[in-house]
Order: structure tokens, then C-alpha cells, then sequence
């Protein structure tokens, strides 16, 4: 017989070693993946939250000094932190459309906020956050507040409350139809209210059998009757129960890759912290409603980390407007608070202080740690940039203005991914346009609230300086009839110099124009 070549006979020797050696990285390498919370082929976790009025300076990690926000400034410690960031407008519902839908709200003609006689505003033949995610095969859910609409036209609240979010990809949905502090108090998963009685129906109009609020803070159009139903709404169990369901939720979906949108109410008027939050910051109950979004945060974290999930899983945090000067803010900033920072504006207002936000985003691994970008991001990119996350393309018809800032959040792209920006306050004719660091405001003032809430009246309030307002708060009668301002040189808006750069805000005035005109302004591949 002949023998085998000495090479030969050695190498087949070896095989069943190596085959050994290989099976014990290839254990190794999936007991590692196991430890973390994926698998090999998992795609990411995605977690949002997006926070109701929440300023650019109501976060210790953006320069807070009255509340405490540990569990808002790990995500930081642990993430990037973004300081040129911003919601699409200054309004909540309008915000809110989108980020769902990456598509300018001035497309559909939405400046406002709706509220309990509006159904649903978003077409659910749209390419949403939920329904893009759900093409790979994520489960999805959204807690809180939708304020988005909700049935077919006008809302029917002793049915189904069809369509809603179930409509636009979202598996599960239990929370708040409106704003929370205007009616309905009533809890609403998914197609139907809470606790209904056919014996004693929710009214459109009226006076609600229960109310959590100040009865001068029903002026948009209240629900009566349905005492079972509104009975189980307790205004300062708000955070308690939604961070409840959001927890058990990501529980019961561990073992899938999931996509919560946890849309928290805090911290919109009126502040109704839980007792156990109410007097532990140094501005008052609007500081004490930020302590308890910040334990929102840390009970989601928490969990994540429990669950060992926190290393696949993306988590980004941001607001749907800027701060508002309600008569909490106006106390919270007489003890010191500025809930926007140095921004000029609040809430509804074209200045910066209506629509820059807080943005922080966490993915360990991906995202470099305990860093802070400059780049300018908009929520509206969400679409886009979770389409590449995911590794999906955009078609030509969806998130028309939603751009992947994927590379923004994972590294310091050059140059950077956006230079332009539409932002849309309460005021169709204050349309703003951001392009590179100039500003162009359509019409004088903020085209936000009246009074010293916003506009004229809130820099005299807050004693900010601007060169179109006298120290009384008015317009100036010799004021320009637009607005530019260049934040590179003068970030807090002190000066229109649009008779200085006239050019510049002509050539900005055609921009705008030409992007109203256009359907699309973000590549479809992005």
C-alpha cells in the first residue's frame, strides 16, 4: 500500500485542531455578542424620545444651573452632544408631523397646533419612522402624547379612533390624543379611549366631570361626560404611567429589534411633577417637571441596561420647540432659569429660541463618546438618517426633506451634510430660512405669541436686546420689513442688519422661495 506524502497526512492531522481552535472563536465571538445585547446580525435597538417644550437650556449638559439632570447628562457623557440643532417649527403638532414624515409642514399647509376636533393629519399612504422601520421587521410602538389627530376627519371618542397611529406603522400606541393641558383627560391604546361607558358617552364641548387643571385652561374645545373614562386620568401620574407602559414594552420586546417613540408630555404646561419631584428644583415647578423627565430618561436607560441592550441600541433625545414663557416660565426665570439659554425667542417664534433644542444621540460604538458637534440637524432628518442605520433607501417620493446625517452623528463629516434649513414658526409670513450662519425672517417680530409670552413682549420680559424692539417691547415704527441676522458674528440676534446685506437677504429671499417651490430638497438617496 502506498503511504501518504508526509505534508499531506500532516496537514489532515491538523484539521480536526483547527476546526476546533474555530468553533472556539466563533463561540467566543457570539457569547460576546450574546453579553451585549445583540446578535451578530441584529440590527440596532432605536430608541426616541422626544420631549415636550423642553429648551435648549433646561439640560445641566447645556448649561443648566436650577435643575439636576443626571440620567439626560449621561446620554451626553456617553454620546454626542449637538449644539446647533433644531425641530422643523415652533409649533408642537407641525413639529411633530415632521418628524414623523420627513417632509416640511408648510407642504401640507400645517403653521398650528390641532386639538380634539381634528382627525388624523398625517396620510397614512406616507413613509413614516414607524412604517420605515417596520419594513424590517421591527416592532414598534409610541407612548405619549400624539397630537397629531386622530379618525377620519373628526374624531369619534365612543369608537374607534381609527385612523391613528396604528395606521402609520405603529404596533402598539397608549397615551394622550392632545396636548396635556387641553382636553380630553382620557387615556387613549390604540384605536379606542380607555374606560368607556355606552351610558354615559364623551361629549365634544362642555365641562370634563373631572378636572386636573385650572379651569381657565380649557380653551380648546373640551370633552364632557365619560366620567369612567376621565376618571382614569390623574394629572400628576402622567410620567409615572407612560414611563410604566414604555418600560414593560421594551421588556416584552427584548428579543426582537424594537423602535419605541416615547413622545413624553413633560414638560408642556401646566407642571404637574408627581409629589415626589415637587419642590426639588431651584426654579420652581418647571424645574420640578424637569426632574421628572429626567427620571423618565433614567428608567428607560435603566432597563436598557438591565436587559444588556444598551450597547446595540441607538437612543436619541431632542424636543419638539424651545421653551415657552407661560407663567411658570416667567417665574422659573425670575429665580434665575433661562430655559433657552442665550437664544433670542420661545416657543412658536421664528428666533432661535422657538426650534433650537437639545439633541443628544447615544450609540455605543458607533457614536463617539463625550463628544459635542456644531453641525446643523434638524429632527426632520430622522427618516433619512434612520433609513441608512437600517440600511434602506429613500425613494423619490419619501422624507422629501429629510437628509442622512448618520455620518453627523458617528463622525465630523466635511463638509457638513446640511447648510441650509427651513424653520416654520406659528406665522405663515415668518417662514425663516437658515442657510450656512444667515438667518432670513420674513416679516418683523418672531410671529409667535403676543403679550410677553413671545415676540417683542419676551425680549422686554427677559431683558434681551434686539435692534428692531424698543426697551417697552414694540416693534419699532422705522423697523425693516424682514429680518437678517448672521449668527456667526452676533449668535443671540442683537441686530437685523438686513440693510446692511441686502444682497444677502435677496439671495436668501429666491432660496426660500425656490424650496416652497420644490418637492424635494433632500437627495432621495440619502
Amino acid at each position: 500500500m502506498l503511504s501518504r506524502p508526509p505534508r499531506l497526512a500532516a496537514r489532515r492531522a491538523l484539521r480536526p485542531l483547527a476546526r476546533f481552535f474555530l468553533l472556539g472563536i466563533l463561540t467566543l465571538l457570539l457569547s460576546t455578542q450574546l453579553a451585549l445585547g445583540a446578535s451578530p446580525s441584529r440590527p440596532p435597538n432605536i430608541v426616541l424620545i422626544y420631549t415636550d417644550d423642553l429648551g435648549y437650556g433646561d439640560v445641566g449638559c447645556y448649561g443648566a444651573t436650577k435643575v439636576r439632570t443626571p440620567h439626560i447628562d449621561r446620554l451626553a457623557r456617553e454620546g454626542r452632544r449637538f449644539t446647533d440643532a433644531h425641530s422643523a417649527s415652533a409649533v408642537c403638532t407641525p413639529s411633530r408631523y415632521a418628524l414623523l414624515t420627513g417632509e416640511y409642514p408648510f407642504r401640507t399647509n400645517r403653521w398650528n397646533a390641532i386639538f380634539a376636533n381634528v382627525g388624523l393629519i398625517v396620510d397614512p399612504a406616507k413613509t413614516t419612522l414607524a412604517s420605515l422601520l417596520k419594513r424590517k421587521n421591527y416592532a414598534t410602538a409610541c407612548f405619549g402624547k400624539w397630537h397629531l389627530g386622530l379618525g377620519n376627519k373628526i374624531p369619534d371618542w365612543n369608537g374607534d379612533l381609527k385612523p391613528g397611529p396604528l395606521e402609520l406603522g405603529f404596533d402598539h400606541y397608549f397615551g394622550l390624543p392632545t396636548v396635556s393641558s387641553h382636553s380630553p383627560f382620557v387615556w387613549v391604546e390604540n384605536h379606542r379611549v380607555l374606560g368607556l361607558d355606552p351610558a354615559d358617552p364623551l361629549v365634544f364641548g362642555g365641562t370634563p366631570p373631572t378636572l386636573p387643571f385650572p379651569e381657565k385652561i380649557l380653551t380648546h374645545q373640551p370633552i364632557s361626560g365619560g366620567r369612567a373614562a376621565h376618571a382614569l386620568y390623574q394629572d400628576t401620574e402622567l410620567g409615572t404611567t407612560l414611563t410604566e407602559k414604555a418600560v414593560a414594552w421594551i421588556r416584552a420586546k427584548k428579543d426582537a429589534p424594537f423602535f419605541l417613540y416615547f413622545a413624553t408630555p413633560q414638560i408642556h404646561h401646566p407642571f404637574t411633577p408627581h409629589p415626589r419631584f415637587q419642590g426639588t428644583s431651584d426654579c420652581g415647578r418647571y424645574g420640578d417637571f424637569i426632574h421628572e423627565l429626567d427620571w423618565m430618561v433614567g428608567e428607560v436607560l435603566a432597563t436598557l441596561d438591565d436587559l444588556k441592550l444598551t450597547e446595540n441600541t441607538l437612543v436619541i433625545f431632542t424636543s419638539d420647540n424651545g421653551g415657552m414663557l407661560n407663567e411658570g416660565g416667567q417665574d422659573a426665570w425670575r429665580a434665575g432659569h433661562r430655559a433657552n439659554g442665550d437664544w433670542l425667542g420661545y416657543k412658536f417664534g421664528a428666533w432661535e429660541g422657538g426650534h433650537r433644542v437639545p439633541f443628544i444621540a447615544r450609540w455605543p460604538g458607533k457614536i463617539p463618546q463625550a463628544t459635542t458637534s456644531d453641525a446643523l440637524i434638524c429632527s426632520i432628518d430622522l427618516l433619512a438618517t434612520l433609513a441608512a442605520v437600517t440600511q434602506q433607501t429613500l425613494t423619490a417620493t419619501e422624507g422629501p426633506d429629510s437628509f442622512n446625517q448618520l455620518a453627523t452623528l458617528t463622525g465630523s463629516p466635511a463638509p457638513p451634510i446640511r447648510s441650509h434649513l427651513v424653520l416654520a414658526p406659528n406665522s405663515p409670513k415668518h417662514l425663516t430660512l437658515r442657510s450656512h450662519s444667515w438667518v432670513y425672517i420674513s416679516a418683523p417680530g418672531d410671529g409667535g405669541f403676543t403679550g410677553i409670552r413671545g415676540g417683542p413682549g419676551s425680549v422686554a420680559f427677559s431683558q434681551r436686546r434686539n435692534s428692531d424692539i424698543t426697551p417697552d417691547g414694540k416693534i419699532k415704527d422705522d423697523a425693516p420689513s424682514a429680518q437678517l441676522y448672521d449668527l456667526a458674528r452676533d449668535p443671540q440676534q442683537t441686530t437685523n442688519v438686513i440693510r446692511e446685506y441686502p444682497a444677502v437677504a435677496d439671495q436668501l429671499q429666491r432660496q426660500l422661495q425656490q424650496i416652497r417651490t420644490t418637492r424635494r430638497t433632500a437627495p432621495p438617496s440619502s
